[in-house]
């Protein structure tokens, strides 16, 4: 018999972890996602110091509106997915996956949005090589764009799967892909 007080599947043997909604395993995951995007972010900001004209010129090519337009897509489908888990919570399985089918619409429609962004600057010319903050541009955001990719799928894992702990672990993954853009957003975008 396994002691669910040491056990990591009895979530007692997570430390503060084990206080966290949803799996453990998940907050560990969130983590390290958390500490490579603070990685690209310190990176940026030491090649922007290092280059600041070309940063400069880097965002001007850049559509604010765009960004801002994927920051509200985000938001709004953190907070479909936070009463997806509140829904759970009271039992409304039916309710909930309606909620989390509006978070995947929403992040699919960022999907979008970032294609139509990528598009134009491919029509530009403007790619992965163009320049450093293009390089970092593409790599951070595409990268995001992945989460995203992601945090689809596991939505619509949870949604089969539903539950209390699942819906409380899928929605811990989409607000951290919220978080990141929430600061990826202003950094590449807006910072100057």
């Amino acid at each position: 018999m396994t002691d669910t007080a040491t056990s990591p599947t009895g979530n007692g043997g997570w430390g503060a972890l084990s206080e966290l909604p949803g799996n453990p395993i998940m907050w560990v995951l969130i983590i390290s996602e958390l500490l490579v995007f603070g990685a690209f972010f310190l990176g940026f900001g030491v090649s922007r110091m290092l280059q600041p004209e070309l940063f400069r010129a880097g965002q001007a090519m850049l559509d604010i509106r765009l960004g801002g337009l994927n920051t509200l897509i985000l938001v709004t489908s953190g907070w479909a997915a936070a009463k997806a888990v509140q829904a759970g919570g009271l039992g409304r399985v039916a309710l909930s996956r309606r909620w989390l089918a509006a978070a995947m619409a929403l992040g699919l429609a960022f999907l979008v949005v970032k294609g139509i962004e990528y598009a134009d600057k491919a029509a530009h010319g403007i790619d992965i090589e163009t320049n450093t903050f293009f390089t970092l541009f593409y790599l951070m955001t595409g990268f995001h764009a992945l989460h995203v990719v992601m945090g689809v799928i596991v939505l619509a894992i949870v949604g089969w799967k539903n539950s209390v702990e699942n819906l409380e672990t899928g929605a811990a993954f989409w607000h951290m892909v919220d978080l990141i853009w929430l600061i990826l957003f202003p950094i590449v975008y807006l910072v100057r």
